[in-house]
């Protein structure tokens, strides 16, 4: 029988190397992974079948980068077929050779093959992950940590592909709920710039040729027009100036938590605000909790990848008080940031021992009422602004015909 040269980690990421005989690949793999081993590369004694490089696999694939960023989908399918090719008993540098053909990304193509170089090194993948955090959050490096300690990669990064793309179908929802809004009140300024830079202009022509008083409305709608035609340059460089620096300054913690702060005291949207972050505070807790990563490293992973200061803040809070054997739903409720719901919910999850299904079902409520919450939006959006429109546009035409009808009146 043909031998085999072996690469593996363990659970607690030791490297182990060595030799043993077996009819094939698979049956070593096999073997190494019934040990509870996490198989790096197996390569034949002679050197037959050895792995080919990224850019010849079986001559068969072919590099098809058509961008050079790394988008969310990009990653999200990095991630499914990474698991993919791992659960199908694929060591991971074999795994990583064969998603180098499927990538469209040239930066990711460049970043798994650091990977690989850098695993050939003695490098963990979660190690070799850390090196690029741009791209690989400290969710991604700690998730593959806790698969490669416990031996469930394969389960753990199908877990994360299901997070990545059970979020971005989220995001997806709400960019397609505001897209008909956005569009709406842009082509409504766009009318009412028009008739204030082109129609106005016109009629301010036709009224110079008669010497009567223009109505209060009239000469008001002549000045703004006037006002506009003459400084619309420094209107709008002033706009692009103070939209700038307004986001330097909440790119600043100071300035993002101020920010943050008034979000979430608006009025009907500072509930929708408050529900989005928890939104992705129950995500991220239930990826992490059913993927075997202790309570505390959760908090602290939650803490630094919610994108807002304030939560962040009273996660960190949280995180202290379960230190030092605080129940989690019992520090949830002194937070007075989460709504009783889910504290109940949190703290029937730690009684049973079902606390990342409890975080998974919050997950979905809190989806379903902000989708809920954006389709009322969207529909009473929609006839506020047709009526707001319509009446800017009834007051212009009244302001621009009152003349007219004097006109007529002394003609």
């Amino acid at each position: 029988m043909p031998k085999f040269f072996y690469i593996a980690r363990d659970r607690l990421g030791k490297k182990i190397t060595g030799a043993e005989e077996a009819g094939s690949q698979e049956e070593i793999i096999s073997r190494l992974q019934g040990k509870e081993l996490i198989v790096i590369n197996v390569i034949p004694e002679s050197g037959e079948g050895s792995m080919p490089k990224p850019m010849d696999i079986g001559n068969k694939g072919r590099i098809t980068i058509k961008h050079n960023r790394v988008t969310r989908g990009d990653l999200t399918l990095f991630c499914r077929l990474l698991a993919t090719l791992l659960g199908a008993g694929v060591t991971i540098l074999r795994s990583l050779d064969i998603i180098l053909q499927q990538v469209a990304s040239r930066r990711l193509y460049q970043i798994i093959k650091d990977l690989e170089k850098n695993m050939e090194a003695g490098l963990s993948l979660h190690e070799a992950m850390a090196k690029h955090p741009n791209i690989f959050s400290e969710l991604w490096v700690n998730l593959v940590e806790s698969g490669e300690a416990s031996g469930n990669l394969a389960m753990v990064l199908n877990r994360l592909a299901t997070y990545l793309e059970r979020d971005a179908a989220f995001k997806k929802k709400i960019i397609s709920a505001l897209i008909y809004p956005a569009m709406l009140m842009f082509a409504g300024l766009g009318a009412l710039l028009f008739m204030t830079i082109k129609i106005i202009p016109t009629f301010a022509e036709i009224f110079k040729g008669f010497n009567i008083e223009l109505p209060l409305l009239t000469k008001i709608l002549l000045a703004l027009s006037d006002f506009i035609g003459k400084f619309g340059v420094i209107i709008i460089i002033a706009l692009v100036a103070g939209i700038w620096f307004f986001r330097k300054y909440i790119s600043t913690r100071e300035g993002k938590r101020k920010y943050q702060m008034f979000l979430l005291r608006l009025p009907v949207f500072g509930e929708f605000f408050r529900t989005l972050s928890v939104e992705r505070f129950t995500s991220e807790m239930s990826t992490l909790v059913e993927s075997g990563v202790p309570i505390l490293y959760s908090l602290e992973i939650s803490e630094r990848s919610v994108n807002n200061v304030i939560l962040g803040e009273i996660i960190r809070k949280i995180k202290e008080d379960v230190r030092v054997g605080k129940p989690l739903g019992q520090s949830l409720e002194g937070s007075n940031f989460f709504d009783p719901m889910a504290v109940q919910m949190v703290n029937i999850g730690e009684e049973i021992g079902e606390l990342s299904n409890m975080f998974k079902r919050l997950n979905a409520f809190y989806q379903e009422y902000l989708e809920t919450f954006l389709v009322r939006f969207t529909s009473m959006f929609e006839p506020a602004m047709l009526i707001f429109m319509g009446l800017l546009i009834g007051i212009m035409v009244v302001g621009l015909f009152l003349p007219i009808f004097k006109i007529a009146q002394i003609g």
